[in-house]
């Protein structure tokens, strides 16, 4: 059986590399896709390794993701997890997570992403990661810090 593809947006991308952890997404999914908008929005900061592939997309973006008034990253990275049929969308943004939703796109985002990566034993604790994430302007409320605390048997 072939593995389906993940597709990711430029935030968790960029999240992940300032607190040195984009190493996770290669270790959770191996190759991880990501269209030319997203390509753009990452370029300044962010230095892709060569398992985050650019893929363009061969169909134009459809009426609803357009009707969503999405950011051109988050338009195309749903519109090419559609295309790819993708196994997984990593988005952080919540009017593009309830659009890939209704289009039945399964979604993580980044701090699901440290919660799957801690059950895979791939990180001792997430609460450093969570700290580091604010101290980089990463916004998260206090309760949805706490949970994630909570799920990962940390608090």
């Amino acid at each position: 059986m072939i593995a389906r593809p993940v597709v990711s947006n430029a935030s968790p991308i960029i999240a992940l590399d300032e607190i040195g952890r984009l190493s996770l997404m290669q270790q959770l999914f191996g190759t991880v896709l990501i269209p030319p908008a997203v390509a753009v929005e990452v370029a300044p900061s962010v230095t892709l390794p060569p398992w985050i592939e650019q893929r363009a997309l061969t169909q134009a973006i459809g009426p609803m993701v357009l009707r969503a008034s999405l950011g051109p990253g988050e338009s195309e990275t749903i519109s090419l997890a559609l295309e790819a049929r993708a196994g997984l969308a990593i988005l952080d943004d919540r009017p593009a997570r309830r659009l890939a939703l209704a289009l039945s796109i399964p979604i993580i985002g980044t701090l699901g992403l440290l919660l799957a990566a801690k059950k895979r034993k791939l990180l001792p604790a997430i609460k450093p990661c969570l700290d580091d994430l604010v101290r980089h302007d990463f916004w998260i409320t206090l309760n949805l810090y706490d949970q994630v605390l909570r799920d990962a048997s940390e608090k």
